[in-house]
């Protein structure tokens, strides 16, 4: 660990505030359906359909939109009424441009590593959604590299780490997704940090590895990043 020179970070529900959005707006979506279904089972269905629906319109608020869209009209029996897919439409686009809330502790965190350190972002998700995150929460000073991906595999980290540092043995993944960012990053022969955050989707759940990996490590927040990465 003395010769860790590279960083990698994921974004949402790292750096900034993503899931919660997400979840208001299937509170709203629930409602608006209410007289076709018992939110619960509106939950379950929206779900399976985002996950059925990844191998086409992959990760972000577009593909999530189009779920809602399907759950809709499955729900119905394809009655929706217009007026409904039309709210579901302008939900998704609120979420385009919902306002970005960093969270606690990430700029001083990247700063002070920023110095010793390569930093990459890499984040998965709608590419002109993502960038618009990244130019609006400020923070895209700090980074040497930035990868936007279609999904994290170790294979993604192994290129990843390879083009922007000296390859996933030396470097470390740091995200709120032990099955997006951690796990992969651990398989690649790098390092994983899991920060968690308080509300996770579903589809992002896993196991913390077992049997003390030492190339596993767990923290509360990002203010305890740097001293870790100081004691290593």
């Amino acid at each position: 660990m003395q010769t860790l020179s590279t960083i990698g970070f994921d974004a949402d529900d790292t750096l900034w505030q993503n899931e919660h959005f997400f979840r208001l707006t299937e509170r709203h979506f629930t409602e608006l359906l209410v007289d076709y279904a018992e939110p619960e089972h509106l939950a379950a269905r929206l779900l399976d359909a985002e996950k059925r629906n990844l191998a086409h319109y992959g990760f972000g608020i577009k593909g999530f939109t189009l779920s809602m869209i399907e759950t809709a009209i499955e729900v119905t029996d394809g009655k929706v009424p217009g007026d409904i897919i039309g709210r579901i439409v302008n939900a998704g686009r609120e979420m385009l441009s919902h306002p970005i809330e960093t969270l606690p502790h990430v700029h001083e965190t990247l700063e002070a590593l920023a110095a010793d350190h390569t930093l990459v972002l890499i984040t998965k998700g709608d590419l002109f959604d993502q960038e618009r995150k990244l130019a609006q929460s400020g923070l895209g000073e700090f980074f040497d590299a930035v990868e936007i991906v279609s999904d994290k595999s170790p294979a993604t980290y192994a290129r990843a780490f390879s083009r922007h540092g000296d390859g996933p043995e030396r470097a470390m993944m740091v995200g709120n997704s032990l099955r997006s960012d951690v796990i992969p990053a651990i398989e690649a022969g790098g390092w994983g940090t899991y920060v968690p955050h308080d509300l996770t989707w579903d589809y992002e759940r896993a196991d913390e590895p077992k049997n003390g990996s030492p190339r596993f490590f767990k923290i509360a927040s990002l203010a305890e990043l740097k001293p870790l990465i100081d004691r290593l």
